[in-house]
Protein backbone atom coordinates (compact mmCIF):
# COMPACT_ATOMS: atom_id res chain seq x y z
CA UNK A 1 0.00 0.00 0.00
CA UNK A 2 1.22 3.48 -0.83
CA UNK A 3 1.84 6.05 1.91
CA UNK A 4 0.05 9.38 2.22
CA UNK A 5 2.60 12.04 3.14
CA UNK A 6 2.11 15.57 4.42
CA UNK A 7 5.12 17.86 3.98
CA UNK A 8 5.20 21.54 4.86
CA UNK A 9 7.73 24.33 5.08
CA UNK A 10 6.83 26.26 8.22
CA UNK A 11 8.02 29.14 10.32
CA UNK A 12 9.49 28.16 13.67
CA UNK A 13 6.18 29.18 15.26
CA UNK A 14 4.27 26.77 13.02
CA UNK A 15 2.82 28.81 10.15
CA UNK A 16 2.97 28.12 6.39
CA UNK A 17 1.95 31.71 5.60
CA UNK A 18 1.90 34.91 7.66
CA UNK A 19 -1.17 36.98 8.50
CA UNK A 20 -1.01 38.67 5.07
CA UNK A 21 -0.83 35.31 3.28
CA UNK A 22 2.85 35.77 2.42
CA UNK A 23 5.22 32.83 2.38
CA UNK A 24 8.20 34.34 0.57
CA UNK A 25 10.29 33.57 3.66
CA UNK A 26 9.69 29.85 3.00
CA UNK A 27 11.50 29.68 -0.37
CA UNK A 28 14.02 26.86 0.03
CA UNK A 29 17.70 27.40 -0.66
CA UNK A 30 19.48 25.05 -3.05
CA UNK A 31 20.38 22.47 -0.37
CA UNK A 32 16.85 22.24 1.02
CA UNK A 33 15.34 22.23 -2.47
CA UNK A 34 17.51 19.24 -3.50
CA UNK A 35 16.36 17.42 -0.37
CA UNK A 36 12.70 18.25 -1.11
CA UNK A 37 13.14 16.97 -4.66
CA UNK A 38 14.33 13.60 -3.37
CA UNK A 39 11.42 13.51 -0.92
CA UNK A 40 8.93 14.28 -3.72
CA UNK A 41 10.44 12.01 -6.39
CA UNK A 42 8.50 8.86 -5.26
CA UNK A 43 5.15 10.72 -5.21
CA UNK A 44 2.74 9.59 -7.92
CA UNK A 45 -0.29 11.67 -6.91
CA UNK A 46 -0.72 15.05 -5.24
CA UNK A 47 -3.92 15.84 -3.34
CA UNK A 48 -4.65 19.57 -3.16
CA UNK A 49 -7.28 22.02 -2.10
CA UNK A 50 -7.99 24.83 -4.56
CA UNK A 51 -5.63 27.42 -3.04
CA UNK A 52 -2.64 25.08 -2.83
CA UNK A 53 -3.32 23.86 -6.35
CA UNK A 54 -3.33 27.43 -7.64
CA UNK A 55 0.04 28.05 -5.96
CA UNK A 56 1.57 24.81 -7.24
CA UNK A 57 0.26 25.23 -10.81
CA UNK A 58 3.23 27.58 -11.27
CA UNK A 59 5.34 24.43 -11.79
CA UNK A 60 3.39 23.43 -14.91
CA UNK A 61 5.10 26.16 -16.96
CA UNK A 62 7.84 27.77 -14.87
CA UNK A 63 10.16 30.36 -16.41
CA UNK A 64 12.95 28.83 -18.46
CA UNK A 65 15.74 30.58 -16.54
CA UNK A 66 15.33 28.42 -13.43
CA UNK A 67 18.15 26.87 -11.41
CA UNK A 68 18.69 23.17 -12.25
CA UNK A 69 17.21 22.15 -8.87
CA UNK A 70 14.02 24.06 -9.74
CA UNK A 71 13.88 22.54 -13.21
CA UNK A 72 14.18 19.10 -11.59
CA UNK A 73 11.29 19.87 -9.23
CA UNK A 74 9.15 21.05 -12.15
CA UNK A 75 9.73 17.73 -13.95
CA UNK A 76 8.87 15.77 -10.77
CA UNK A 77 5.68 17.78 -10.27
CA UNK A 78 4.59 17.60 -13.90
CA UNK A 79 5.00 13.80 -13.99
CA UNK A 80 2.61 13.22 -11.08
CA UNK A 81 -1.17 13.03 -11.13
CA UNK A 82 -3.05 15.76 -9.26
CA UNK A 83 -6.45 15.68 -7.59
CA UNK A 84 -7.93 19.04 -6.61
CA UNK A 85 -10.73 19.09 -4.05
CA UNK A 86 -12.88 22.12 -4.75
CA UNK A 87 -16.50 23.12 -5.17
CA UNK A 88 -15.59 26.42 -6.81
CA UNK A 89 -12.86 25.51 -9.31
CA UNK A 90 -14.48 24.77 -12.67
CA UNK A 91 -11.43 23.96 -14.79
CA UNK A 92 -7.79 23.04 -14.28
CA UNK A 93 -4.81 24.60 -16.01
CA UNK A 94 -2.41 21.68 -15.63
CA UNK A 95 -2.02 18.27 -17.21
CA UNK A 96 -2.74 15.04 -15.34
CA UNK A 97 -5.21 16.87 -13.08
CA UNK A 98 -8.81 16.23 -12.12
CA UNK A 99 -11.28 18.00 -9.83
CA UNK A 100 -13.29 16.29 -7.08
CA UNK A 101 -15.97 18.34 -5.33
CA UNK A 102 -15.46 16.78 -1.90
CA UNK A 103 -12.66 15.18 0.08
CA UNK A 104 -13.88 11.62 0.65
CA UNK A 105 -11.69 9.75 3.18
CA UNK A 106 -12.90 6.34 1.97
CA UNK A 107 -12.05 7.18 -1.64
CA UNK A 108 -8.57 8.26 -0.53
CA UNK A 109 -8.15 4.99 1.41
CA UNK A 110 -9.00 3.10 -1.77
CA UNK A 111 -6.63 5.28 -3.77
CA UNK A 112 -3.81 4.52 -1.30
CA UNK A 113 -4.56 0.79 -1.45
CA UNK A 114 -4.45 0.73 -5.25
CA UNK A 115 -1.54 3.13 -5.80
CA UNK A 116 1.88 1.90 -6.83
CA UNK A 117 3.52 5.17 -5.80
CA UNK A 118 3.12 7.35 -2.71
CA UNK A 119 0.58 10.16 -2.41
CA UNK A 120 1.16 13.63 -1.00
CA UNK A 121 -1.44 15.87 0.59
CA UNK A 122 -0.68 19.55 0.08
CA UNK A 123 -1.97 22.46 2.08
CA UNK A 124 -2.80 22.64 5.76
CA UNK A 125 -6.59 22.61 5.37
CA UNK A 126 -6.73 19.42 3.36
CA UNK A 127 -3.95 17.90 5.46
CA UNK A 128 -6.03 18.59 8.58
CA UNK A 129 -8.93 16.61 7.09
CA UNK A 130 -6.61 13.75 6.11
CA UNK A 131 -4.94 13.72 9.54
CA UNK A 132 -8.32 13.72 11.31
CA UNK A 133 -9.44 10.79 9.13
CA UNK A 134 -6.30 8.83 10.04
CA UNK A 135 -5.09 8.76 6.44
CA UNK A 136 -1.68 10.44 6.80
CA UNK A 137 1.20 7.99 7.27
CA UNK A 138 4.11 10.42 7.48
CA UNK A 139 4.65 14.08 8.28
CA UNK A 140 7.67 16.06 7.10
CA UNK A 141 8.15 19.52 8.59
CA UNK A 142 10.81 21.93 7.41
CA UNK A 143 11.21 24.46 10.22
CA UNK A 144 12.47 27.78 8.87
CA UNK A 145 14.39 30.10 11.21
CA UNK A 146 11.80 32.86 11.32
CA UNK A 147 8.89 33.79 13.58
CA UNK A 148 5.91 35.27 11.72
CA UNK A 149 3.58 35.69 14.68
CA UNK A 150 0.40 34.35 13.10
CA UNK A 151 -1.24 33.32 9.88
CA UNK A 152 -2.09 29.92 8.42
CA UNK A 153 -1.10 27.10 10.75
CA UNK A 154 0.78 24.13 9.29
CA UNK A 155 -0.94 21.70 11.67
CA UNK A 156 -4.54 21.64 12.87
CA UNK A 157 -5.68 22.76 16.28
CA UNK A 158 -7.74 20.46 18.49
CA UNK A 159 -6.40 17.26 16.94
CA UNK A 160 -4.17 14.86 18.79
CA UNK A 161 -2.06 12.47 16.72
CA UNK A 162 0.72 10.40 18.23
CA UNK A 163 3.94 10.62 16.21
CA UNK A 164 7.21 8.73 16.09
CA UNK A 165 10.32 10.66 15.06
CA UNK A 166 12.01 8.78 12.21
CA UNK A 167 14.69 11.25 11.17
CA UNK A 168 15.95 14.78 11.58
CA UNK A 169 18.37 16.92 9.62
CA UNK A 170 19.83 20.37 10.01
CA UNK A 171 20.67 22.34 6.87
CA UNK A 172 23.44 24.93 6.58
CA UNK A 173 20.94 27.80 6.21
CA UNK A 174 19.31 27.00 9.56
CA UNK A 175 16.31 25.00 8.30
CA UNK A 176 15.59 21.84 10.30
CA UNK A 177 13.76 18.87 8.77
CA UNK A 178 11.71 16.60 11.05
CA UNK A 179 10.32 13.34 9.67
CA UNK A 180 7.56 11.57 11.63
CA UNK A 181 5.43 8.49 11.25
CA UNK A 182 1.87 8.81 12.49
CA UNK A 183 0.76 6.33 15.12
CA UNK A 184 -2.91 7.28 15.16
CA UNK A 185 -5.33 10.08 15.86
CA UNK A 186 -7.35 10.34 19.03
Amino acid sequence: MAKLIYAAITSLDGYVADTDGNFDWAAPDEEVHRFVNELERPVGTYLYGRRMYEVMAYWERPPTDQRPVSEDFARIWQAADKIVYSRTLRAVTTAKTRIEPDFDPEAVRQLKAAAERDLSVGGPGLAAEALAAGLVDEVHLFLTPILVGGGTRALPENLRVELELLDERRFAGGVVHLHYRTLGAS
